[in-house]
Order: C-alpha cells, then sequence, then structure tokens
C-alpha cells in the first residue's frame, strides 16, 4: 500500500513537472508573439520608439530666426546636429538670408546659442548654419542614411518642434516615393516659382506641423533619411500627407554647402506638361506619352541647342498651352513618361556641364540630339527676369495670373508657413 502510494506521488509529481513545463513554454511563445523582433530595410533589428527617442534627442535642435525688421515676428523650425563642428542642417525657408535677421539653436535641455549661416540652396529648400562657442560635448551628430533604399511601408519617426513644441515625436510610415514637390506660378515674382521644384521627395504620414520644417524624418535605427520641408493641407495643419527631401539629396547639397556656400543645379531651361491621351487626341498626335515643349528658357541650353517650344495655342483643361513643340521621349535611353522624369534624373545622376542625350520627336519624326547641361540661373537672376523659367510645371488649376489663386494653390501643396515665407507675406 505504501509502495502504491508512493508511485502515486512521483506520477503526480511528474505530472506536475509537466504541466508546469507547458506553461512556462506556452508563456514564451505569447511574449514572443506579443512583441516581434521589427526589421527594417537594411535587414537589422530596430530600436523601441522610447529608445530611439533617446537616442536622437540631443541631437534635433529648435531653429529660430529673430528678424527685428519683420512685424510678423520670428521664424521658428527644426533641424539636426551633421557633425562635431557645430553645422547643423535645416530648411532655407526656417534659416535663410535676411538683412536683420539673427540665428539661434535651442537644444532640448533649454541651452541656446547663437550662429551663423554657412551656405544655403533655395532650390533644395536646404541650409547649414554653424552653432558658436558650443561645448563640443553638447554635439551628437546623426547619420545620414541612403534613401535610396527606402520602401513604401517602412517605418519612419520625425523628431522637431511643431507649433514650438520642443522634442516632439510622431511615427509613420512611408507612404510615398519619388514624388515632385511642384512649383507654382507667381507672375508678380516668378522666382518664387523655381524655389520648391524638389524631385525624389519621400511622402509620409507622419503627422508634420508648422515648427517640423527641417527637421529629421529618421528610420528605426535612428539614421536620418530626410528633412521633413512641406505638408500637404488646404488649412496650413496637417492633414495625412508631408514631405520630406531625401537623404542623398541632403548629402551631395550639405557637402557643396560646406565647402562653398553654394550647389549648383544642372538644368536644360525647359517648360511644359506631361503628354496624355487626351491631349494627344486633341493636338492630333498617335503618341501619348513623353514630356511635351510648350516653352524654353532664353539663354539656356536648350535654346542654345535649338530645341523647340510651342507654336500654336490651344485651349487645354481650361487653360491656354502652347503646343505644336519638340516632345522629349527619352534621356540618356530612359524612357519620359510623367513630367518629372527629366528633372528627377539630371538633379540625381547629373551636374552642371555634363552632357545628356535626348530622344525627341519633332514633326512625327523621331530626331537625336546631345546637350550640354548648364547652371540653374541663382534666386537674383530669377527674380529680376520676366522670362520662362526652367523644369517648372505651368500650374494646372486656377487662373495663372491671380497672385491669391497662386498663394491658395500653394498653401494647399506645402503648408501656410512655408508659403508665407516663399510669397513673403
Amino acid at each position: 500500500m505504501s509502495e502504491k502510494k508512493l508511485l502515486l506521488e512521483i506520477s503526480f509529481l511528474v505530472f506536475l513537472a509537466i504541466i508546469c513545463y507547458g506553461t512556462f513554454s506556452f508563456g514564451i511563445n505569447v511574449a514572443s508573439a506579443q512583441i516581434p523582433i521589427i526589421k527594417n530595410s537594411t535587414g537589422q533589428d530596430s530600436l523601441s520608439l522610447p529608445d530611439l527617442f533617446s537616442k536622437v534627442q540631443k541631437s534635433v535642435v529648435q531653429v529660430t530666426e529673430k528678424d527685428n525688421s519683420n512685424e510678423l515676428g520670428s521664424r521658428l523650425g527644426s533641424g539636426f546636429v551633421y557633425d562635431k563642428a557645430g553645422h547643423v542642417i535645416t530648411n532655407y525657408h526656417v534659416a535663410g538670408p535676411g538683412s536683420n535677421s539673427e540665428l539661434q539653436v535651442s537644444f532640448l535641455d533649454g541651452s541656446v546659442y547663437s550662429a551663423d549661416l554657412v551656405g544655403f540652396d533655395q532650390f533644395d529648400d536646404l541650409a547649414v548654419i554653424k552653432v558658436k562657442n558650443i561645448p563640443p560635448d553638447k554635439l551628437a551628430p546623426l547619420s545620414l542614411a541612403n534613401s535610396s533604399s527606402l520602401r513604401i511601408g517602412d517605418t519612419v519617426v520625425a523628431i522637431g518642434n511643431p507649433f514650438g513644441l520642443s522634442g516632439s515625436m510622431t511615427v509613420g510610415i512611408v507612404s510615398g516615393l519619388g514624388r515632385l514637390l511642384p512649383s507654382n506660378g507667381n507672375e508678380e515674382n516668378p522666382g518664387i516659382a523655381s524655389s520648391f521644384s524638389i524631385p525624389n521627395i519621400i511622402q509620409t504620414d507622419a503627422a508634420i506641423n508648422p515648427g517640423n520644417s527641417g527637421g529629421p524624418l529618421i528610420n528605426t535605427l535612428g539614421k536620418v533619411i530626410g528633412v521633413n520641408t512641406a505638408i500637404f493641407s488646404n488649412t496650413g495643419v496637417y492633414s495625412g500627407v508631408g514631405f520630406a527631401i531625401p537623404s542623398n539629396t541632403i548629402s551631395k547639397v550639405v557637402t557643396s554647402l560646406l565647402q562653398t556656400g553654394s550647389y549648383h543645379h544642372p538644368h536644360i531651361g525647359i517648360l511644359g506638361l506631361s503628354l496624355s491621351p487626351d491631349l494627344s487626341k486633341q493636338i492630333g498626335l498617335t503618341q501619348t506619352k513623353g514630356f511635351l515643349l510648350t516653352s524654353i528658357t532664353k539663354g539656356s541650353p536648350a535654346e542654345k541647342y535649338d530645341l523647340q517650344g510651342g507654336s500654336t495655342t490651344i485651349t487645354y483643361n481650361g487653360r491656354d498651352v502652347d503646343v505644336g513643340g519638340d516632345i522629349i521621349l527619352k534621356i540618356d535611353n530612359r524612357e519620359v513618361v510623367k513630367d518629372d522624369d527629366i528633372l528627377a534624373y539630371i538633379e540625381s545622376e547629373k551636374q552642371v556641364g555634363d552632357k545628356v542625350h535626348l530622344t525627341i520627336l519633332r514633326d512625327n519624326s523621331i530626331k537625336e540630339l546631345d546637350l550640354i547641361l548648364g547652371e540653374k540661373p541663382s534666386q537674383d537672376k530669377i527674380d529680376s527676369s520676366l522670362n520662362d523659367f526652367s523644369d517648372r510645371l505651368p500650374p494646372q488649376d486656377g487662373d495663372k495670373n491671380n497672385p491669391k489663386d497662386q498663394y491658395d494653390l500653394c498653401v494647399s501643396i506645402a503648408g501656410k508657413s512655408f508659403c508665407d515665407f516663399l510669397f513673403k507675406k
């Protein structure tokens, strides 16, 4: 009897051991399912969001341009530390040159330092400033990621100072790639239009609001993939779509800004619009893809190499369009499908003085020609001219001669604070 009792006790203990092991194992599996290891595009382990913020919080700053001559007061945006020399990257529309302005950089711990403008590129809306008299141990540079490896759906984080609320963090995904932040015509000051014709823009649904401009868009490893620059909004505040300048553009432009204070953009000197089936049918063409040249910029490479703009005016989508000009089908044997293919390619792959090969359709015949890229005119040269300007589309909606319509269109695409600066409100 005692032996049976002993066997029963042993069996019971073994049973308990099995149950406990199974429960422990199940608990591990449940925990693993609840806390998955997230990978980003590089295949490396991501940081948790709190760890990510802890890693970059000392690197993100508030940039304030105090303009004593401006009745609207200071401009405020964000930026991030680029190197141990004290250089900070931000937007041109945050820290662009001003005759009576003073730049200040504020860190999350409340310390404030004066800064000098080192260089700027109004076409890519980028600026580099340098913090003065700052201890080296306060500088925690952020590294740049390779934005060409981004995929739609990648998790991204925006950190900055929306509405002056320092140290704010929002999370989203890459919701689009290869966007063109379009230029909108302003006949009273046409130079404004060319200020933000930026290709290869990253689109994100991470919340971006006024004050985020110039701040970093980072991946889950804490590396910068872009600089937040604009929002799509009818009200000037976040509506679900934000835009960031890609890190590969930043790397190229900032290197030049640090060396020379400026960046020289290649350009052809063309104005036009995408060829569509409806437009092709209206003007009697069988070709339905390509870039239709409506106008050629005076003194540009396009004029020098005898590209031809439109010669006949028709009404298309409620506005006058000059047709009959050359249609660019390919650039360096790359097919031109949409309107920004040309600008995106020469901005990403070419420099001033480089040669490009164009395949064009003229008078129903295919022609091949080589063209040497020139330099896009500087802002002061653009502002002093009333000619058409290269590499920008004509406005698609509204009255092209009505500045209010153009300002409203700008606000709907880039946000109120950005457009107030561009239109000098």
